[in-house]
């Protein structure tokens, strides 16, 4: 399939180290340039796009192919958990009155956030150049993530429990996740590794001369990765390690018609929540070309020594979608959060009086 190409011209990829200046400027350049001309080594990537799918990350227990037929990717589907749960069990059975909250001690009470009003997590398999896939990854083979059996840090927590069960330490705000706190979205939709989520797993990519910008439509994240003329350029201008931001110090630069680009010195608050760990000796490799006029190719790597057997990589892709992007409200943030800690509070002062 032929992939359209924009006719604004492509000047000089010679890119200076991004100064202050140029990053302010960035919103203009937004506004201004919709994208570049696509050539036997860059991509155009600008455009809206969704991840969305009902493929995990790892392959299911009793799938061993990659990729599956039509037939076999439904029936893969029919038997997907959304959120925990069976797809036909994410509205609770008994009736209520519409609007109302679950009573207490009833299916869905304390159980899950969302019924199936609120997620939006796609009806497929993850489709790549065309074939359905069961899994994310694609090395190793098999779809597992070749974790140490004993790794030298261990850095992942776990909210499962806490989001089943409702109960979880609520001493400060800090205690909570990242993402109930509205400051990175889950799932790791922003990445690096960036992967679909229960909803909102929709893109806008706006690619300069300079810079791509990836706006993440789940919890507004935004990174803005500056572009240099090669890897070794890149790599010589990281940003002291001190920084440790959001989404990590990630450079690109274009390589055989593929925009890579490289992460490293992601936050460890981050990374502790990540399904896409690292430690500081690792780094993750993203890479991203043009495969039709609605689908971008997007792969990652994951190296560190500290946590894993091997490198290990995964594929999906983002498809074209109709916007807008919308602004999303987190409403943990803005007000659930003192209403959780009031209530924690309550429990502690009803457990004093009850001694």
């Amino acid at each position: 399939m032929s992939v359209s190409v924009k006719s604004t011209s492509v000047k000089s990829t010679s890119v200076k180290r991004p100064t202050v200046c140029a990053v302010l400027a960035l919103p203009f350049a937004i506004a201004l340039q919709n994208g570049v001309a696509q050539t036997d080594s860059i991509p155009e990537l600008g455009g809206l796009w969704t991840n969305a799918s009902l493929t995990s990350l790892t392959r299911p227990d009793n799938v061993s192919e990659l990729v599956v037929t039509p037939e076999q990717a439904a029936a893969i589907v029919a038997n997907t958990s959304i959120a925990g749960l069976p797809a036909d069990q994410i509205d609770a059975p008994e009736a209520r009155t519409p609007g109302a909250a679950p009573p207490a001690g009833s299916f869905d009470f304390g159980l899950r956030g969302y019924n199936d009003f609120w997620i939006d997590p796609g009806s497929t398999l993850a489709r790549v150049r065309g074939e359905f896939r069961t899994s994310y990854i694609i090395d190793p083979p098999n779809g597992q993530i070749p974790r140490l059996e004993n790794p030298q840090t261990q850095i992942r927590r776990s909210f499962g429990a806490r989001y089943v069960t409702g109960e979880g330490n609520a001493d400060g705000p800090e205690a909570l996740p990242l993402s109930e706190r509205c400051l990175v979205g889950f799932s790791n939709t922003s990445g690096p590794g960036m992967m679909g989520a229960l909803y909102n797993s929709n893109y806008q990519f706006v690619q300069t001369e300079d810079y791509l910008v990836i706006l993440v439509e789940m919890i507004h994240d935004a990174r803005i990765i500056p572009l240099y003329d090669s890897a070794e350029e890149a790599r010589a201008n990281t940003r002291p390690v001190e920084h440790q931001p959001w989404f990590g110090d990630s450079r690109g630069w274009y390589e055989d018609g593929w925009l890579v680009v490289e992460t490293v010195n992601i936050n460890p608050k981050q990374m502790a929540e990540s399904s896409v760990a690292i430690t500081q000796a690792g780094k993750i490799t993203e890479r991203f070309t043009r495969h039709s006029d609605t689908e971008v190719i997007y792969q990652f790597t994951v190296e560190d020594d500290n946590l894993y057997r091997q490198p290990w990589t995964a594929e999906l892709s983002f498809h074209a979608t109709e916007g807008p992007i919308y602004e999303y409200a987190c409403h943990e943030g803005n007000y659930a959060m003192a209403g959780i800690l009031a209530g924690a509070r309550r429990q502690e002062a009803e457990a004093a009086d009850a001694e």
